[in-house]
């Protein structure tokens, strides 16, 4: 029972050992691909407390090129979802996945915008296998493969793919 609970604090030690750098880096990550993202401008991930001094969530606090410092709900829906695109890459840098589907994430971005988060998916593609699911021209143009669906005269669906470097296959 003793060494139970002994072993119970040393998982919990190891545990917020782990938890505290991972934070950390992702903390650092966070700041440098928000800038790239935004072209300029802060943000920081904070760690909020719960009244016992531990772990309650992370706040998200950011500061666009021009704008003053903000929670994330007063951002933009654009900017909200260019700084969610920074976390998210900065989760994956930190912590790497064999593969990523990301749904209509830039959707809410501008022209501007959009090429930033094109140039950045790129990189992780780099590193990753990136599956997007989008409408958006911008980031449509750095793909590799593209697959689609189209509604022929009579009715029915077909299912097109095309290698950029290809050419088009009706399947």
């Amino acid at each position: 029972s003793a060494s139970l609970r002994e072993s119970l604090e040393d998982l919990r030690g190891t545990m917020k050992q782990r938890f505290e750098e991972t934070f950390t880096q992702v903390a650092r990550e966070f700041s440098t691909a928000f800038t790239v993202l935004f072209g300029g401008g802060t943000a920081r991930l904070i760690l909020v407390e719960n009244e016992e001094g531990g772990p309650a969530g992370v706040d998200i606090v950011a500061q666009p090129p021009g704008k003053r410092l903000q929670s994330l709900a007063l951002l933009s829906g654009g900017e909200r979802a260019l700084t969610a695109a920074a976390l998210l890459f900065a989760i994956l840098k930190v912590n790497p996945s064999p593969f990523v589907l990301l749904d209509e994430v830039d959707a809410a971005l501008d022209e501007a915008n959009v090429v930033r988060f094109r140039e950045r998916l790129q990189q992780l593609a780099n590193e990753t296998q990136a599956i997007i699911i989008t409408h958006n021209r911008g980031t449509i143009e750095v793909a590799d493969s593209l697959y689609g669906v189209s509604m022929r005269e009579d009715g029915v669906s077909t299912v097109l793919s095309m290698r950029m470097a290809g050419e088009l296959v009706v399947e």
